[in-house]
């Protein structure tokens, strides 16, 4: 009877004590934190204008954001055929659309994206690293990544042409956990998917990438060196590993391009940027990256809600203050993409 008088006071007193509420809030927000995506900070650090601007028969509509990317169709007119082979004309249209999440974490199945909450898909042992342990791998940074389908603008019927979407993703939905993908945290096994990484481990490759690091912070990536991302080094080998030299902001970005690279590679992630990828619905298979066609903007820990960065772009404009020690390391990404399409007429 004692015990259980002692527990009711216990539960009570830690009720009517804020402080001891805030103190168990805390703990459990410093494992697995709450990045409230499905609440008011959907509309408020949502970047609105990085959509802009939308490109209707080749002409900037609505000018401002980033601009269009360089190979971006310009056809006023397009010309596409149904599944019966009937030609069906429609008008050139183009914009930056929100396709995915990405949040890179360092405990295993947390997703910051569904209010916090930890998944219990694999062991606590395979917990990441941001690069400042005491130990042999000290100089290496791991993260696990999800990566959510975030069709935001077909979400809330802002846009409700099935055709322009560019993926068949219509709703937001899990696609993939690193935790379940062994190429994700060995390098070695990594290396079959993308053994070109043997070609590109030399200086002169790494050289190239300070020509892909002065485009990426002045414009937009070039898409020819797909080995490099730009100021934040060479993207091989395609793993959730890389160098501890940078801020939260240039690792996590790196990681989240490493995995857009490898769904490249593995057919997933598709170009739907150019004059061909109008009429193909999902756009066109491209085994390497197309890095122009992407833009990101961080929405946790501390939100880009104006403003995005480009793959490469240097993190001085626009990282290196968004970290909160503790509970704010672990990453949030909306990732944007450049969608050409064809609006037709009937």
């Amino acid at each position: 009877m004692n015990k259980i008088l002692i527990a009711l006071f216990t539960g009570l007193f830690l009720v009517a004590t804020p402080q001891a509420k805030a103190q168990v809030g805390d703990t459990v927000d410093a494992l697995c934190p709450n990045a409230e995506l499905l609440g008011p900070r959907l509309f408020t650090d949502i970047c609105w204008d990085c959509i802009f601007p939308i490109r209707v028969s080749g002409f900037d509509m609505f000018a401002g954001g980033d601009g269009a990317p360089a190979k971006a169709s310009e056809k006023a007119i397009c010309r596409c055929e149904d599944p019966n082979g009937v030609p069906m004309l429609g008008l050139g249209m183009g914009m930056w659309q929100p396709a995915r999440l990405m949040e890179l974490v360092r405990t295993p199945g947390c997703s910051l994206a569904l209010g916090g909450v930890t998944l219990p898909i694999t062991s606590q042992r395979f917990r990441g690293t941001d690069g400042r342990d005491e130990n042999d791998s000290a100089d290496l940074v791991f993260y696990h990544v999800h990566n959510y389908a975030f069709p935001l603008l077909y979400m809330l019927e802002l846009l409700v042409d099935s055709d322009c979407i560019g993926d068949g993703y219509l709703d937001f939905d899990l696609l993939d956990m690193s935790e379940v993908d062994p190429t994700w945290n060995n390098d070695e096994l990594g290396f079959f998917q993308s053994p070109e990484a043997a070609l590109l481990a030399n200086p002169v490759a790494l050289a190239a990438c300070s020509a892909d690091a002065a485009a990426a912070s002045t414009g937009y990536p070039l898409d020819e060196l797909f080995w490099c991302a730009g100021t934040w080094g060479n993207m091989y080998p395609l793993s959730g590993h890389t160098k501890a030299f940078g801020s939260l902001a240039q690792n996590t970005s790196m990681l989240a391009t490493k995995k857009l690279a490898i769904d490249h590679r593995r057919g997933l992630n598709w170009r739907t940027m150019g004059d061909d990828a109008m009429c193909s619905g999902g756009g066109v298979i491209d085994v390497m990256i197309t890095k122009s066609q992407y833009k990101m903007s961080m929405f946790y820990p501390l939100a880009e809600a104006n403003d995005s960065h480009r793959i490469g772009e240097t993190t001085f404009r626009w990282g290196e203050h968004r970290k909160i020690p503790g509970v704010g390391e672990d990453t949030l990404f909306n990732v944007f993409r450049w969608n050409d399409c064809c609006m037709r007429f009937y």
